[in-house]
C-alpha cells in the first residue's frame, strides 16, 4: 500500500499522528473507566499513558498486512487531542480493514467521530482500496452500534458470551461495510458550520 499524506484535515478536526507531548491530552480519557472497558491495550494508570502513546505515535502507515495507522483526534479550536481513530490492515488477499477508536466521553455525542471516521473510511476506500471495513464494538456500548448504523454499516454478527473479556462475559457485534456500499451511501452528510462544539 501507498503511503498516504498526513494529516487530514476537516471541518473542525486535524487528524495526525501521535507525538509524545500529547501524553498528557491522552491521560485525560484513556484511564477511564469507562473507556478502559472497550479498549484493547488496558492502561489503567498515568504512568501507562505514555507507553501507549509511544505505540500509537509508531503506527503510521499501512505497508503489510497487520499493519496498523492510529490518529489523533486534534480540535482545531483549541489543538486539544480528544480522541483517537485507527485502521488496521488485516487481510491483504481479502482486502479487509478494520477500524477501532476511543474518544474522551466529555467530548463524546457532538459529531466528533461521525467526522473522524468518515474520513478514515474515505481514505481506507478511496487510498488504500480496501474492498471492505469492519468494526468490533462491545455489545453494551450501544453509542457505537448507533454510530455503525449512521454511518451505513451492517450488524452481521452478535457473538453472545464468546469470550471473558477483563473478568467479564463479553458480547461483541461486527459491523461492516463494502466499498462499494460506500461510495453509493447517501447517510453521511458533511457537519453544518453552525453545530455545537464541545
Amino acid at each position: 500500500m501507498s503511503v498516504f499524506d498526513l494529516p487530514i484535515s476537516t471541518e473542525r478536526l486535524v487528524l495526525r499522528p501521535f507525538e509524545r507531548q500529547d501524553a498528557a491530552h491522552v491521560a485525560r480519557y484513556h484511564v477511564l473507566p469507562t473507556v478502559q472497558r472497550y479498549l484493547i491495550r488496558p492502561t489503567r494508570y498515568q504512568e501507562d499513558v505514555a507507553g501507549a502513546v509511544d505505540v500509537m505515535s509508531a503506527q503510521r502507515g499501512l505497508q503489510r498486512p497487520g499493519d496498523t495507522l492510529t490518529l489523533a483526534l486534534e480540535r482545531k479550536l483549541d489543538k486539544a487531542v480528544i480522541g483517537h481513530v485507527s485502521l488496521r490492515w488485516s487481510d491483504a488477499t481479502a482486502g479487509q480493514g478494520e477500524l477501532l477508536f476511543a474518544i474522551d466521553p466529555a467530548h463524546a455525542g457532538n459529531g466528533f467521530l461521525t467526522e473522524a471516521l468518515t474520513a478514515m473510511m474515505n481514505m481506507a476506500f478511496d487510498h488504500f482500496r480496501i474492498h471492505r471495513v469492519f468494526v468490533r464494538c462491545d455489545g453494551r456500548n450501544h453509542h457505537s452500534a448507533k454510530l455503525m448504523q449512521k454511518l451505513g454499516m451492517r450488524l452481521e454478527a452478535h457473538y453472545r458470551e464468546h469470550a471473558l473479556f477483563q473478568g467479564e462475559w463479553d458480547e461483541e457485534l461486527h459491523f461492516a461495510i463494502l466499498d462499494r456500499e460506500w461510495q453509493a451511501s447517501s447517510k453521511v452528510h458533511p457537519l453544518p458550520i453552525r453545530e455545537r462544539v464541545a
